[in-house]
């Protein structure tokens, strides 16, 4: 069965990005983006590039992980803002909102749908380990779905934020086993847990 995997960055202090919700590592972001990492991700996760990053970087490769993405309309609006309507065009993606009643991308599929009934449909079909892009209140929403956490950990605090889940999130406690880790000399830490009380 496909995994459900919330791969994201995180500050050490739990934010995925500022109080605007704007992209961290966007032209006025706050989160360096060192060489070391960016040759981690084009070497390990480049299905996680977007769309303009691996043109840019001329990355070709499918990448063993993930065929499907997840995001949020938030998230998914700051692409939007940016003039990039699928930045994601080399994988299945879908953006679950309430609000929004179409896309500039058709091949982007809007879920208005409940999100935890989407995913377990989605564990269902055969392929590849499905991406939980964010933002915060999507993976909070779908918290007791996620099989497995790789969290890619900055070296730097910001001391407010948009959290790793929502603070809409029931009060769940879980155990998670750590089953990979790369250090980075920039100081960057990808952790990859999985769930134990699953």
């Amino acid at each position: 069965m496909r995994r459900l995997v919330y791969y994201i960055a995180t500050t050490l202090d739990g934010f995925i990005a500022g109080p605007d919700g704007a992209d961290p590592t966007g032209p006025d972001g706050f989160w360096p983006v060192p060489e070391d990492y960016l040759r981690h991700l084009v070497a390990e996760y480049p299905e996680t590039l977007p769309v303009q990053a691996r043109q840019a970087l001329s990355v070709t490769a499918e990448g063993t992980h993930f065929d499907t993405v997840l995001e949020g309309r938030r998230t998914y609006e700051i692409g939007l803002a940016a003039g990039i309507a699928n930045a994601y065009p080399h994988l299945r993606h879908l953006v679950f909102s309430r609000t929004l009643t179409e896309c500039p991308d058709p091949a982007v599929e809007l879920v208005a749908g409940d999100p935890v009934e989407t995913v377990r449909a989605l564990k269902r079909q055969e392929g590849k380990d499905i991406w939980l892009l964010g933002g915060g209140e999507l993976a909070g929403s779908l918290y007791a779905e996620i099989d497995t956490l790789i969290l890619k950990v900055g070296p730097l605090t910001i001391g407010d934020g948009i959290p790793l889940f929502s603070r809409k999130a029931a009060f769940d406690p879980r155990t998670w086993t750590l089953t990979d880790h790369t250090v980075l000399g920039s100081g960057a830490v990808f952790l990859t847990y999985t769930r134990a009380d699953g």
